[in-house]
């Protein structure tokens, strides 16, 4: 199999949001979208003090796409239009699809609030293609324990959520998504199939691949091929998807994302005219 080489990498830059830590490695300079990965926001880490304010994100409106949202530490609560709700634990994985629209709200628990903690999260935006972007609203809740562990070498551990074997989700376009934490001195092969565009964000440490060094948050392209070969000297852990492109316009405004301006306009007009609903 043909090993696919590194071509570019780009650090995520910082953009807190009020007392939130944010990067964002994606969209960044000279790198719109790698499709059909839109956006990446990676919120700490940082320790919240007890009678904290949460999270920033109440609630607001998406139509077009989905959001993968990565509880790497403290826990999230989610609302949404649809009837959607939960909160999710550290380790797990909120995955809506937003379709035709929704309201919904990302918040800090109450306990947390109280007690305060840990937090670091990671949410990625899923492009959908023309013929899903008006599909039926839904959330699926994944906790941990749900997501499988897989040794894929020594010292090596991929947690799927979508597209593989075992994977919790099954996502309307076949995508692959997971978390790869390697020990310090640890390597592996990672499959991308051919065609596919892979999405490779480094959360914390440092690791070689396809020819060169990728830092702690940065996010790096590859060329065609079929697998990806990993190391680390000092251990790492990796956001790692891979997907069809979709190859159609993307036209964006705010939390809405669409292939046309009429389009947008009508995903406004009709969040306007209450069309998305309410969260009760």
């Amino acid at each position: 199999m043909s090993e696919r080489r590194l071509l570019s990498v780009h650090k995520a830059y910082r953009e807190d949001i009020g007392d939130l830590v944010t990067r964002r490695p994606l969209p960044g300079p000279g790198l719109e979208q790698i499709d059909p990965f839109l956006f990446l926001n990676h919120h700490g880490p940082q320790t919240y003090p007890p009678n904290n304010n949460g999270l920033p994100f109440g609630p607001h409106p998406h139509r077009g796409f989905e959001t993968v949202t990565f509880i790497l530490d403290g826990n999230l609560a989610h609302l949404d239009s649809s009837g959607g709700e939960s909160v999710i634990e550290a380790g797990g994985v909120q995955w809506m699809t937003a379709g035709r629209g929704l309201v919904h709200a990302e918040i800090s628990p109450d306990s947390f609030k109280s007690s305060g903690g840990p937090l670091e999260i990671l949410q990625l935006w899923v492009n959908l293609p023309s013929r899903l972007k008006m599909t039926e609203p839904r959330y699926q809740g994944i906790e941990a324990t749900e997501i499988p562990e897989k040794h894929i070498s020594s010292g090596v551990v991929m947690r799927p959520v979508s597209g593989t074997e075992g994977a919790p989700i099954r996502s309307l376009m076949d995508i692959t998504l997971a978390t790869v934490a390697m020990e310090a001195g640890s390597n592996a092969s990672l499959n991308a199939p051919g065609g596919h565009t892979v999405f490779f964000y480094v959360v914390r440490g440092s690791l070689d691949a396809g020819g060169g060094t990728i830092p702690e948050h940065h996010l790096a392209r590859f060329d065609d091929g079929e697998t990806i070969e990993i190391s680390s000297e000092n251990g790492c852990l990796i956001l790692f998807g891979h997907a069809k492109p979709i190859d159609e316009p993307v036209v964006s405004h705010g939390p809405f994302v669409m292939n046309t301006r009429d389009e947008i306009m009508e995903a406004i007009r009709d969040y306007q005219a209450g069309k998305f609903g309410e969260i009760a």
